[in-house]
């Protein structure tokens, strides 16, 4: 941890409350009052390398991570036209249910370096540290000090559940990198907008890079980046030194910038015949529109999902319940809430305490996009009905560090004045106390509770009197206060990164026996292998006491898949792992064929194709609820010889809330598949040979 920045202990101006102490606007560019350029520099590199390590130690024991996604990686390798969709196979027969900018990056690490857990994984690590440093980009700037940018940059960095989407292969850290860029260029172009030499066209371009880079984070994980909108907006609009009408129309060309960055390739892919295509998978109708504004959309909100697994949260539904306290219940507090209740006292305090700052548009703009992002979000996140899952609260994390950043700032700066210590001194008792509340929950970290309590609390009082002490002694307390408030959630933050994580819903923190019927966050999160019966699914019977929210019904879900569709491996949530003797029964004459196997669900097929390296297709998409192929469409395609093998088993064929069509589509096939065909067993996995049919089809 670097050394905290403190303004002269002299009496002056800058010590009276409402006064404007802190740097000039050009702040930015100049040398830090007392780290120096090299200080500060040794301080950004040390942040950036330890967060390299947090993220890339041991990376490789997760293996492919979420193998939904590592395989749509793989096939982008193999086939442009895969890469270009996001498609599941290289063969192309339909896509990830999500656009696939986020699947590039791995996609051309396989290209390059072949197909391996730290193919896959690496780049997500790499945007994960690039995350970091363009938030601590953001405050810096605002700020104009090293230290509160250091500390906004430890707190994303050791957030848990940043530490587990950091660490793989959900299309979360793309997203966030993006956000973080887009906030970064609203703050530049507040910025720009009161310089006499910029404001006549550089806000403009920097709002555009803007409303660019929200477009891009569209294509990583679709409507979830317009989330940020609202925020970056209103700074805007309330901050920016042109006059109004200009405002309005920067606004509109970042808004124009945002719609040709995200939209080019759904129009592409709107244009582009349906036949030469993969199927758009999440849809019921092969659209790109219908998967945004539907499942993807709409129905994250309201719950209403065609082709979802199951109903949505309501007051205790099968995503646990909606409601303001969502975000702090047993399930998500520990993966990300640890410093929300700081987050939330110092950035209202310092929107009153830089009133008068001397850069007051600068550090202001910076409080409103990220107050406005936390906020917007959070509610978002604690009202939808829809699927939610605690790792989408990864999207928080960069909100939470920046509000800790330059609230901690504004009200340092300010420790002499009322307002200042007392907002220092109930920033650091909450962080106390909730770090109290959320150690108490699981047993691995039992220990830390008292000695976070006792040192916070007695902090508080401290850092609340930091402005009677002297220099060196107020010094000690603020490094102490920020040492003590970081503690607890990095030691989850270790443990996540300690813990390997597989399957479609991991969670973050340590591992502890008291949750969930095995580890909470541990080998593949929830349903994942290690948590019971075939494929990653749990045992039978009643959930352990304690286990959280939504996770005794995902579990179920999954353990009913499994035993209903028989002697398959994997499931809707896990991934199958096939022995060497069935990998090697599948890649039998491989190069005849089109797809060596079919599956129903990809989360099935994933696990066979990463195995292989060929094509398996993925009956009826993620869900194994769309209806592609058809069962027509299958026969033709098992007629013309271009599929082998038929696995039994995965997921759902469409499950609970499925849609009808997909949950038609895929048990017509199945059906048909086993009247026809004869069934082999290899290890365990019902095969059928789709080209030596026993009846006449």
């Amino acid at each position: 941890m670097t050394t905290v920045e403190s303004p002269p202990a002299r009496s002056g101006p800058a010590d009276r409350p409402g006064s404007a102490p802190g740097p000039s606007p050009d702040a930015p560019r100049r040398r830090s009052r007392s780290l120096g350029v090299d200080g500060e520099h040794l301080g950004l590199v040390a942040l950036l390398l330890a967060t390299a390590a947090l993220y890339l130690v041991g990376l490789g024991a997760s293996g492919w991570g979420n193998a939904f996604y590592a395989a749509a990686a793989q096939a982008g390798s193999e086939s442009w036209k895969a890469f270009f969709f996001g498609a599941s196979d290289a063969a192309g027969s339909i896509t990830v249910d999500k656009t696939p900018l986020a699947l590039w990056p791995m996609g051309l690490s396989v290209r390059l370096f072949g197909l391996s857990s730290w193919s896959i994984l690496v780049p997500q690590a790499l945007e994960g540290v690039a995350a970091v440093a363009t938030l601590h980009a953001c405050v810096r700037r605002a700020t104009g000090a090293a230290w509160p940018a250091l500390l906004a940059g430890a707190v994303l960095a050791t957030t848990p559940v940043a530490v587990l989407m950091f660490r793989f292969d959900n299309p979360d850290a793309m997203l966030v990198l993006l956000l973080i860029g887009s906030a970064y260029a609203v703050q530049r172009a507040v910025e720009a907008s009161r310089s006499e030499l910029d404001a006549a066209g550089r806000p403009a371009r920097w709002i555009a890079l803007a409303g660019a880079l929200v477009g891009l984070a569209f294509l990583a994980k679709m409507l979830q980046a317009f989330l940020v909108l609202p925020a970056l907006g209103l700074a805007y609009l309330l901050l920016a030194g042109v006059p109004v009408l200009r405002r309005i129309g920067h606004l509109l060309l970042g808004l124009a910038a945002m719609v040709a960055a995200g939209g080019w390739w759904v129009a592409v892919v709107e244009l582009w015949p349906a036949a030469s295509r993969p199927y758009i998978g999440g849809s019921q109708h092969d659209s790109i529109l219908e998967l945004t504004l539907g499942y993807n959309g709409l129905g994250r909100l309201n719950g209403e999902e065609t082709g979802s697994v199951g109903g949505g949260g309501g007051t205790g539904g099968r995503w646990g319940q909606t409601g303001l306290l969502r975000l702090v219940n047993d399930e998500i507090g520990g993966q990300v809430a640890w410093l929300l209740p700081a987050a939330l006292v110092l950035g209202a305090a310092a929107l009153l305490l830089t009133r008068r700052h001397a850069a007051r548009p600068r550090v202001q703009a910076a409080l409103v996009v990220w107050l406005g992002w936390l906020l917007v979000t959070g509610l978002t996140f604690s009202l939808m009905a829809g699927i939610f899952h605690a790792y989408y609260t990864v999207a928080l994390a960069p909100a939470i560090g920046a509000l800790v950043g330059v609230g901690a700032w504004a009200a340092w700066e300010h420790r002499r004045s009322t307002l200042g210590a007392l907002t220092l001194g109930t920033a650091a008792a909450f962080t106390a106390a909730w770090a109290f509340v959320l150690l108490g929950r699981v047993d691995a970290y039992g220990w830390l509770r008292w000695p976070v309590l006792l040192l916070g609390l007695a902090l508080a009082g401290a850092i609340a009197l930091a402005g009677l002490l002297p220099r060196r002694a107020a010094l000690a307390v603020g490094v102490a206060t920020i040492l003590v408030g970081l503690a607890a959630p990095t030691a989850y933050a270790i443990s996540t990164a300690a813990t390997p994580h597989t399957g479609s819903i991991p969670t973050a923190g340590p591992v502890s026996a008291d949750r969930a019927g095995g580890p909470r966050g541990g080998p593949g999160g929830m349903g994942g292998p290690g948590m019971g019966g075939p494929g990653g699914t749990p045992p039978g019977g009643p959930p352990p006491a304690g286990q959280l929210p939504g996770q005794a019904q995902g579990q179920a879900q999954g353990q009913t898949q499994g035993q209903t569709q028989g002697g398959g491996m994997g499931g809707l949530l896990d991934a199958a792992t096939p022995s060497a003797e069935l990998t090697d029964l599948l890649t039998e004459d491989a190069d005849s064929y089109t797809w060596v196997a079919a599956a129903v669900g990809s989360q099935s097929a994933a696990g066979y194709q990463l195995a292989t390296e060929r094509s398996v297709m993925p009956i009826g998409g993620f869900n194994g609820s769309d209806p592609s192929p058809t069962l027509a469409q299958f026969q033709a395609l098992v007629a013309a010889g271009r599929a082998h093998w038929f696995i039994a088993g995965g997921g759902p064929g469409g499950g609970p809330g499925g849609g009808q069509d997909g949950a038609s589509t895929s048990s017509q096939i199945t059906s048909w598949v086993e009247s026809t065909f004869a069934a082999t067993t290899v290890d365990g996995v019902t095969l059928y040979d789709l080209t030596a049919p026993t009846t006449t089809s």
